[in-house]
């Protein structure tokens, strides 16, 4: 029973985390003059429009790595389309951060709770990991900001085959460094930056 009332709060914490996550990056886009992802009905809070099954399976599985249905943007209709790809891409992250925060405000002042605790986590998780500069990370699209433009043709190509590089690393480390060295360079990397951001929340409460 105990499992499952975990299990049940941590899936009510990834559908807030991923729901808010993909909604930001919808409005900031429309926002910014994209309404491609407006005219698909992602402006919402409804979870159900944006969720991945594979990518929610993923994560309730693993409690690492997931992904929701990802908001279709055509940065054609953007007036400045690296610059607001990159503050489109950075939104999802920033709302994943804002909502850890509005959470960790009660936490620290009134008392924690279970799923308090696990939306505050996912959310601070999703948001670090979001911001990892690899495709199809939402870091890699505000990697684009400081690119050097007589070199884009490197990133457009990176951004076009680096998400296959991206899962051969990952896999590599996760699976066989740190079965060998007994840690895992990505996981060390995203559990320091986690820290750092829920410190800085809890501070900013």
């Amino acid at each position: 029973m105990e499992f499952l009332t975990h299990w049940f709060y941590f899936a009510i914490a990834l559908l807030s985390a991923l729901t808010v996550h993909e909604a930001a990056h919808a409005w900031v886009a429309h926002k910014l003059g994209d309404p491609t992802a407006k005219l698909q009905g992602r402006v919402t809070l409804n979870p159900i429009k944006h969720l991945d099954p594979m990518g929610t399976l993923v994560f309730l599985l693993s409690g690492l790595i997931g992904w929701g249905k990802p908001v279709p943007i055509n940065p054609a209709n953007f007036k400045y389309p690296i610059r607001d790809s990159a503050f489109t891409a950075l939104a999802g992250p920033m709302a994943n951060f804002l909502l850890a925060l509005v959470i960790a405000i009660p936490m620290k002042y009134v008392g924690s709770h279970l799923l308090m605790e696990y939306i505050f986590q996912i959310s601070v998780f999703l948001g670090v990991f979001n911001l990892l500069p690899f495709p199809p990370l939402d870091g890699s699209k505000i990697l684009g900001l400081v690119w050097p433009r007589q070199y884009f043709d490197y990133y457009a190509n990176y951004m076009r085959k680096g998400t296959n590089y991206f899962i051969v690393i990952l896999l590599i480390d996760i699976v066989i460094i740190r079965d060998v060295f007994g840690t895992s360079i990505f996981l060390t990397v995203v559990g320091k930056m986690y820290d750092w951001v829920s410190i800085v929340l809890f501070l900013g409460t």
